[in-house]
């Protein structure tokens, strides 16, 4: 993980160990996808969500209340639906990510892009699925950087992401690159279930840190996230994940209605491999059919106009 880079660009991705890179040819597109939302068949809504006269599509209003799942999981560990506050801390993200419809939509659009590269990575490392939407409340799918400098995808701090296997440099900032900060989360989560022995708190950890955790398990004297009282961040930050979870498992039931061609398609990609510096970024991309443009959104790690070996 330390010395393989991936960039794409229009039509090329770039990738290397220590003294090599390798281009991979993309071809842009929307369209149709490995991965879509999906809706439980209607015959089986009733076991996912509460019968409510307040139906979200019934009567075509706005204002309904966002329906409450029967039962959920996080990572095949049952959520206590009637544990103190759980149901009403889920509601309000519930409502948030319904209501705040062209985020959550531009999420979903993402995620069928986005979703086929992560989601072989997190099996890989042993990690739920249910953790893909980790990355979805923590940047939007999206290359963001955070007030306090976090980063990517994953969100990983200057500091913290070379001790996951991130080069974080003037040049190269693998905080961007999707696969290799994918695989980071994964090692972070492995290490916060070892840890604590529950991917809840694992989750929790993501946002404010093991030792912030380990802290306040001891302090309050309890064992579970359901029972911690936290920062307000961080106690709605498992909910937040749910009620994504919740929205994209059923989306046509939180108001979604998204066709297929409405989806961002994965890129498709070649291998070309790459031996030595690039001095001119802008000229290389068009040495080989595509352009800066091309290759900085594709290889967002790449942080100046060239690529020094």
């Amino acid at each position: 993980m330390g010395f393989n880079d991936h960039f794409a660009f229009g039509k090329y991705r770039v990738s290397g160990v220590r003294g090599m890179f390798f281009l991979l040819l993309v071809a842009i597109g929307f369209g149709a996808t490995a991965w879509s939302p999906t809706t439980p068949a209607v015959g089986d809504e009733k076991d996912f969500l509460e019968e409510s006269t307040l139906d979200v599509l019934g009567n075509g209003s706005q204002n309904q209340s966002p329906r409450m799942p029967v039962r959920l999981s996080l990572a095949d560990e049952v959520v206590p639906m009637d544990a103190f506050g759980v149901r009403e801390q889920l509601d309000r993200e519930l409502v948030v990510n319904a209501y705040r419809h062209g985020s959550t939509m531009l999420y979903m659009k993402r995620a069928a892009r986005w979703f086929p590269m992560i989601e072989p990575i997190l099996e890989a490392h042993g990690i739920p699925d249910d953790f893909k939407y980790l990355a979805v409340i923590e940047s939007g799918l999206d290359q963001v950087v955070s007030p306090a400098g976090a980063t990517g995808f994953w969100q990983f701090m200057k500091g913290t992401a070379p001790q996951f296997g991130l080069r974080v440099s003037s040049e190269v900032d693998e905080r961007y690159h999707v696969e290799k900060s994918t695989h980071a989360a994964c090692a972070y989560l492995l290490e916060a279930r070892e840890a604590f022995g529950s991917w809840a708190l694992a989750a929790a950890s993501y946002n404010m840190g093991m030792a912030g955790v380990r802290r306040e398990l001891k302090e309050q004297g309890v064992g579970s996230y359901w029972e911690l009282h936290l920062n307000a961040e961080t106690a709605r930050y498992v909910y937040r994940l749910l009620a994504i979870k919740t929205i994209f498992e059923a989306p046509e039931a939180y108001g979604f209605d998204l066709r297929a061609e409405a989806l961002y398609a994965p890129y498709e990609v070649e291998t070309h491999w790459v031996k030595g510096s690039i001095p001119d970024l802008a000229q290389f991309a068009r040495s080989h059919g595509s352009n800066l443009k091309e290759l900085k959104t594709l290889n967002p790690w790449l942080r100046k106009d060239r690529l020094n070996l």
